[in-house]
C-alpha cells in the first residue's frame, strides 16, 4: 500500500511539476483518423448522458470485486482481470469458463433504460501469448525476441496472440510493453526488447499491427485493442528500482524512451498505459506535462490513457479511492481494481463541484467511447456469441510460431566445437530448468508471479528435455535425463540447463547482475562433466544478461536462452542443427556482477559481450577463457537474507546491546561481551540457534554495509518472514523491527507450539515509520527478556490472505 503525503495537490500540483518542453519530443499521428459522423454520434451520447454515467465509464474494476449487476448499477465501461485472477480460482479454467465469466458482465452494461447504451469492453495482461489462460501458446518473453531482430515475426506473434484472445471472448490487451531498459537491475528487464530504442521502436509498430491489425483488418473481429505501456521512463529509473525515481533529462527520456511510443502511435495504438515512475520527483500518473502536453498533443494520441494497477493511489494527495489530480493531469482510465466504488463516488462529487471540469471528463469518455465506436463492440455480439469466440487455443499453427520465435530468439556466446550435437548421440540433460517449463516461461504465466507452475499446468507445451528427447529419440539416439547429473552410462554430450526461477516486477529487482538461483550449483556441475571429459553445453534460462563468466568458462558451448516460453522444442532444433543460430544480443552482456548500467554508446563502454553479438554454425569463432571475479557473495533467490546458516545476496548478521551495537556473526558461536545477553551458535540443522538469558536487552539484526532499499517491496505488500522454532517461550516484550521501526511480537512467539519450525511473518507496512528507502536493517529481533529460538530463514514473501499488523 503505497504511502501518501497528506497535502493539497489539487491545488498546487502544476506549480510544482517540472517545466516540459513539447517541442523537443517527436511527432507522431494515428493513421485512423478521426470520422466526423462518429464523433457527431459521440457529441450526442456525451448529452444525453449524466455525470454517473460518464464516471462509470473511466472506472475499470477487476471482475472479483465486482458484481454483474453492479455493472449495470455503476455503468462500468471497462472490467480487467489480473494475473492470476481466473475463473473460479481455477488456473486450469478453459475457455469455456472465461466465456461463461465474462458473459454476464457484458450483458450487465447492456440492459435496456440507460440514456446511452455502451457496452462494455474486457482487458488482460496477454504480454507474452495469452499467458493467463490454461492451454495457450506462450511466446518467449520480449527479451528474447528482441535479440531476433525481426519485426514480421514480432507482427505475426501479435497476430496469434489476438486470435486467443478472442477465443475467450475478450476485447483488450494491456501489451506491447515498449519500455527501453537502461539498467539491467530492473525486475521487468525481460519485458523489454532492448536497451536499444531502434529494435524498440521497430517492435512497437509490428506487435501493435499485429494485435490491431491495419487497414482493412484493423480492429476486425481477429484482432483486439493493444496498450503501449509504460509511459514513460519505466525503464529509466535509478538504480533499476520498479515503480522508481528518473533522474534522466527531458532530452533523454524524449529520445530514448519517448521515440517508441511515436512509432506506437503511427501504427494506430488505441490505448496507452501511464507508468508507476516518477520522473524528477513527479509521479507519471499526475505529470500533466507529459500525459497531456507532449503524449495527447505533440504526439497526437487520441485514443485513452490508461492507469496502471492503484498506481493514482501513490501520488502525494491522493488514495486508492480518491484522486482528482490522476484524471485532471490526463488520465482517462482509472485502474482501480478494489476501490472503485469509492473511487466513482469521490470522482463524481469532484466533477458537480467543480474540482473536476466538466470538459476533462467529457474528453475521457470521448476518447473511450472514440475507441469502442472503433473496436465496433456497438455493432458485435455478446462475447458468447461473436464468430472469432471459442475457437481452439494452442494450436499446432500457433505453437509452430512460437518455436520458431525460440530457435530465432536463442543468442550463442561461446561454441568452442561441440554444436550442434549429434542427433543420434548419447546425450545427457540436466540442471534445474530441464524439464521445468514454469522456469522456460517465467512471471506473467497463469499467475503474477508466475513462481507457483508445474509442467502439468501447460498442456501441449514442451520443456526443453522433451524436445530434445523427441528428435534424439527419432534419430535413434538416446537422450538420459538427471536432475542432479547422474548416468547410467558415460554420455558423448551433456546439455546442463540453469537460470533464474519466475519472477515479475519488483519481485526481480536486484541491486547487481549476478546469477542469484543455482549459482555454486550450476557451476558443480559444469565442471563435474569438464573434469569426465565429458564435452558440456550450458544453456541459461534468464530474464536479463548476467555475469555467469565462470559458468562459460567451465562450458564448451554456452547459449543465452532467455525466457523461451511454451516451445522447448525451439531449442532442441538449434541445438541439434535443424536450424542455425541467428540471434544477436539487444542487451549488452556484463563482465562483472556490478557492471550495470551498461548499455550501448556509453562512455566506457566495456561489456564481455558487445551488443549485436552472437556467434552461429555458419560463422564459428573460438571464445577465449574469461575473466572471473573474485566474489565472496553468496547469492541466493531474490529477498532471501538468511537461509540455513548462511546470510545471502550480500547481506550479514551481527548481533549486539547497548554497549556494543554491532558485532559480526561469522559461522561459528558468538556472545556478546559483559553479561552474554545473546549467543548465537550453528545447528546441525543448518538454523541459527538464538539465546537470550535476560540480564540485558540485545538483539540480532541483518542488514549491509549500506543501507537497503525496500520501499517497493512494501508497496507491493510484501512480508518480513522469519521462520524459527520456540525452543523457551519469551519472559519479556520481543520486537521485530525494520531499521528503526518495530512490532511487538512477544504473543505471536507464545502462540507457537515447541518442537517444531513455524512462520513468523509480518507485512512491511506495519514498519512505515522507517524510511524504506534507506533502511540499515531488513530485520531485527530484540527483547530484554529471557528468550530462546532457533532462526532456519529470514526472507520477504508475498502477502497472504488475513495478514494484519500486530497488536500494539
Amino acid at each position: 500500500m503505497a504511502l501518501c503525503l497528506a497535502i493539497d495537490v489539487h491545488a498546487n500540483s502544476a506549480d510544482v511539476q517540472p517545466t516540459v518542453h513539447p517541442e523537443i519530443w517527436p511527432a507522431s499521428a494515428s493513421p485512423i483518423g478521426l470520422d466526423a459522423a462518429m464523433e457527431t454520434r459521440i457529441t450526442a451520447m456525451l448529452k444525453a448522458m449524466s455525470v454517473e454515467e460518464k464516471v462509470g465509464q473511466v472506472v475499470q474494476p477487476e471482475w472479483k470485486s465486482i458484481k454483474p449487476q453492479e455493472v449495470t448499477q455503476y455503468h462500468i465501461g471497462s472490467i480487467e482481470n489480473g494475473g492470476g485472477a481466473v475463473p473460479g480460482g481455477n488456473k486450469h479454467a478453459t475457455v469455456k469458463d472465461w466465456v461463461d465469466l465474462i458473459e454476464p458482465y457484458y450483458q450487465a452494461s447492456v440492459v435496456p433504460g440507460q440514456n446511452a447504451t455502451i457496452p462494455l469492453i474486457w482487458a488482460s495482461d496477454a504480454v507474452h501469448g495469452h499467458n493467463n489462460v490454461y492451454g495457450a501458446t506462450l511466446f518467449p518473453h520480449n527479451i528474447g525476441l528482441g535479440a531476433a531482430h525481426d519485426p514480421d515475426l514480432l507482427q505475426r506473434i501479435g497476430e496469434v496472440t489476438a486470435a486467443e484472445v478472442r477465443s475467450t471472448g475478450m476485447d483488450w490487451s494491456f501489451a506491447p510493453t515498449i519500455a527501453v531498459a537502461r539498467d539491467d537491475r530492473w525486475g521487468r528487464t525481460y519485458e523489454s526488447y532492448s536497451e536499444d530504442p531502434r529494435i524498440v521502436r521497430q517492435y512497437a509498430a509490428a506487435m501493435v499491427s499485429g494485435l490491431q491489425g491495419r487497414g482493412k483488418t484493423f480492429l476486425d473481429g481477429d484482432h483486439v485493442i493493444a496498450t503501449a505501456k509504460h509511459f514513460l521512463g519505466d525503464g529509466s529509473t535509478d538504480g533499476g528500482r520498479d515503480q522508481g525515481e528518473s533522474s534522466v533529462s527531458e532530452a533523454e527520456l524524449a529520445r530514448l524512451h519517448g521515440a517508441p511510443y511515436t512509432d506506437a502511435i503511427n501504427a494506430g495504438v488505441q490505448s496507452v498505459m501511464a507508468s508507476y515512475n516518477s520522473w524528477h520527483g513527479i509521479k507519471m500518473h499526475a505529470d500533466k506535462g507529459l500525459l497531456t502536453d507532449v503524449l495527447k498533443g505533440r504526439m497526437g494520441f487520441d485514443g485513452f490513457i490508461m492507469g496502471d494497477w492503484n498506481a493514482h493511489g501513490q501520488i502525494p494527495g491522493c488514495s486508492n479511492s480518491d484522486c482528482a489530480t490522476a484524471f485532471n493531469a490526463g488520465l482517462d482510465i482509472f485502474n482501480a481494481p478494489q476501490d472503485w466504488k469509492a473511487l466513482i463516488g469521490n470522482l463524481v462529487r469532484e466533477v458537480k463541484s467543480g474540482v473536476i471540469p466538466m470538459a476533462r471528463l467529457d474528453d475521457a469518455v470521448r476518447r473511450i467511447l472514440r475507441v469502442k465506436f472503433r473496436a465496433g463492440v456497438f455493432d458485435e455480439p455478446s462475447p458468447a456469441n461473436r464468430a472469432t469466440t471459442f475457437r481452439p487455443i494452442g494450436t499446432p499453427q500457433h505453437r509452430a510460431v512460437a518455436r520458431e520465435a525460440v530457435a530465432k530468439s536463442l543468442v550463442l556466446l561461446k561454441n568452442n566445437g561441440v554444436l550442434p550435437l549429434k542427433s543420434n548421440a548419447t546425450v545427457l540433460i540436466t540442471g534445474d530448468g530441464a524439464d521445468n517449463i514454469a522456469m522456460q516461461t517465467g512471471g506473467w504465466t497463469l499467475s503474477w508471479q508466475g513462481a507457483d507452475n508445474s509442467n502439468s499446468d501447460f498442456p501441449g507445451a514442451t520443456s526443453i528435455y522433451e524436445g530434445l528427447k523427441a528428435q534424439i529419440d527419432a534419430a535413434g539416439g538416446v537422450a538420459l535425463y538427471s536432475p542432479d547429473g547422474t548416468a547410467p552410462q558415460k554420455p558423448d554430450a551433456a546439455i546442463v540447463v540453469f537460470g533464474e526461477t519466475p519472477y515479475a516486477e519488483f519481485m526481480g529487482d536486484q541491486s547487481d547482475v549476478a546469477l542469484h538461483h543455482d549459482n555454486t550449483e550450476s557451476l558443480d556441475l559444469l565442471k563435474r562433466f569438464k573434469a569426465q571429459g565429458i564435452p558440456v553445453v550450458a544453456v541459461l534460462l534468464s530474464g536479463r544478461p548476467l555475469y555467469v563468466n565462470p559458468q562459460i568458462n567451465a562450458a564448451d558451448a554456452f547459449v543465452a536462452a532467455w525466457l523461451p516460453g511454451s516451445e522447448g522444442a525451439g531449442v532442441a532444433d538449434v541445438l541439434l542443427g535443424r536450424r542455425d543460430f541467428s540471434g544477436k544480443l539487444s542487451f549488452s552482456w556484463p563482465s562483472r556482477p556490478d557492471q550495470t548500467p551498461l548499455n550501448v554508446g556509453d562512455a566506457h563502454y566495456d561489456p564481455q559481450f558487445a551488443y549485436g553479438y552472437g556467434l552461429s554454425y555458419a560463422a564459428p569463432a573460438t571464445t577465449p577463457q574469461l575473466p572471473e571475479v573474485v566474489d565472496t557473495t553468496r547469492y541466493g533467490e531474490k529477498n532471501v537474507y538468511y537461509n540455513q546458516g548462511t546470510a545471502w545476496n550480500g547481506y550479514k548478521l551481527w548481533i549486539g546491546d547497548d554497549n556494543a551495537p554491532h558485532m559480526d556473526y561469522v559461522g561459528t558461536r558468538t556472545t556478546l561481551y559483559g553479561s552474554a545477553g545473546l549467543t548465537l551458535e550453528p545447528q546441525a540443522d543448518g538454523a541459527l540457534h538464538t539465546r537470550w538469558n535476560g540480564k540485558s536487552k540485545a538483539w540480532i539484526a541483518i542488514g549491509t554495509d549500506t543501507p537497503s532499499d525496500i520501499a517497493r517491496e512494501a508497496n507491493g505488500a510484501m512480508m518480513l518472514n522469519l521462520k524459527l522454532r520456540v525452543n523457551t517461550a519469551p519472559t519479556g516484550e520481543v520486537r521485530l523491527g525494520v531499521g528503526s521501526a518495530s512490532v511487538p511480537v512477544s504473543a505471536l512467539l507464545k502462540a507457537q507450539s515447541a518442537g517444531g519450525y513455524a512462520t513468523l511473518a509480518v507485512p512491511l507496512s506495519c514498519f512505515a515509520t522507517q524510511d524504506l528507502a534507506a533502511t540499515p536493517t531488513v530485520a531485527r529481533l530484540e527483547t530484554d527478556g529471557a528468550l530462546d529460538v532457533s532462526i532456519a530463514d529470514i526472507r520477504l514473501t508475498e502477502t497472504r490472505a488475513g495478514a494484519a499488523c500486530p497488536a500494539r
